[in-house]
């Protein structure tokens, strides 16, 4: 007997391709998905009532956790400062290093849970979150914590990012803090499980090549799964050497080049693309959609919600913004929240798609095709949330 019984549906598996799939019904046993187009008797059965069925979305890039915001440096945007020149002026990341080290472990949860109930109301049911608020040993821990204690707190399931490398901690340099990292905290972090993935911000106000190299080699011998920043503000060649050091996705890369995206296809890595960020900073550069899309570089969507350069809890924006400014089309959206998403968190075993022997994150909403997600802005919300086979 299946402990949950989903019929009368129209069931967008997402396994591939987002045409519609010919089941109409979906059963779930012990928190996975036990067949498509299933019969047969169930402990709960759901008549969906024609509703689209699609996979509990994923946003895979996020820096959730944070204290304060920086609505300040925003109206210095608008007043025509670059994000750049606050950073180097001491604004910026530092500027929320400082109002984190300053909050209490539960008041960072606290201030965290509303956002991610605002993810979850949109039909996300997996989440990354990334440290790098923090920039010390004790620090970067305390707010791995955190995640673990949000983890607990609610019932998305949350993926923890490492970001040590984020920015340079005032007082340091970038070799020492560099140093700090690869012989002190990775190992840390490490021993206490606290992170599944290492991330690092490669940029002219971040961290370079060799900088890369040092942290990626150290983290994938402690087996943690790899992560970049890359070409967000400038050409560095950060894509091209995460992609070929392992990395599974490249996120931002409105400045990647041509060897940057073969780079990306031969190691099939994911682009992740963070059409808030671009929106948010007034960026003018695109990522290059259509020749990663000309390459067969998988390609994900994320809301990169942070508080400077993309205060949005919203990943149905991103998904809005990756058609309208990016030029996406809504099966590749579609696919970027879902199956790419996971596929860029190493988690497409999992989760990602409506698939047998998955787990049973999916979310039922009422609309004429799963299109209209990027057609409408604002208003939209799925009518159930599953995760795991149980509604949220």
């Amino acid at each position: 007997m299946y402990d949950l019984m989903i019929e009368n549906a129209r069931l967008y598996p997402m396994d591939g391709d987002a045409h519609l799939a010919d089941a109409r019904s979906l059963a779930v046993h012990n928190g996975c998905i036990a067949a498509l187009d299933a019969h047969g008797p169930a402990r709960e059965v759901v008549d969906a009532g024609d509703r689209v069925v699609l996979p509990g979305f994923i946003d895979c890039h996020t820096h959730a956790l944070y204290a304060g915001d920086r609505m300040r440096e925003h109206l210095m945007r608008l007043a025509g400062a670059t994000y750049a020149e606050i950073a180097r002026n001491g604004g910026g990341i530092l500027s929320t290093v400082e109002a984190v080290r300053g909050a209490t472990e539960a008041a960072l949860v606290e201030a965290t849970l509303p956002r991610l109930a605002a993810l979850a109301s949109e039909g996300v049911t997996s989440v990354e979150i990334k440290s790098g608020y923090g920039l010390s040993l004790n620090e970067e821990l305390r707010m791995l914590r955190a995640i673990a204690a949000l983890d607990a707190r609610t019932p998305l399931e949350i993926y923890p990012t490492f970001l040590g490398a984020h920015a340079v901690p005032r007082g340091m340099t970038k070799a020492d803090y560099v140093r700090e990292i690869v012989d002190t905290m990775l190992p840390a972090v490490a021993r206490q499980g606290l992170a599944r993935a290492v991330d690092i911000f490669v940029e002219d106000i971040g961290f370079d090549l060799d900088d890369l190299r040092l942290i990626f080699e150290r983290a994938k011998a402690l087996g943690f799964e790899l992560r970049a920043h890359c070409e967000q503000l400038s050409n560095l060649g950060g894509t091209r050497l995460a992609a070929r050091l392992g990395a599974l996705s490249c996120d931002h890369l409105e400045f990647a080049d041509a060897e940057a995206i073969e780079a990306m296809a031969v190691a099939g890595t994911v682009a992740v693309l963070l059409p808030t960020a671009f929106y948010f900073l007034r960026e003018t550069r695109k990522p290059p959609v259509a020749a990663l899309r000309a390459r067969g570089v998988p390609m994900a969507v994320a809301s990169d919600l942070n508080p400077g350069s993309a205060p949005v809890a919203s990943l149905l924006t991103a998904m809005h913004m990756a058609a309208t400014l990016f030029g996406l089309e809504p099966e590749e959206i579609l696919l970027g929240v879902t199956l790419h998403a996971a596929r860029a968190l190493g988690q497409e075993h999992c989760v990602g798609s409506l698939a047998t022997g998955k787990r049973a994150n999916f979310t039922l909403w009422n609309l004429p095709a799963p299109e209209f997600l990027m057609y409408q802005l604002g208003g939209l919300r799925p009518d159930a949330v599953y995760i795991e086979g149980r509604r949220i």
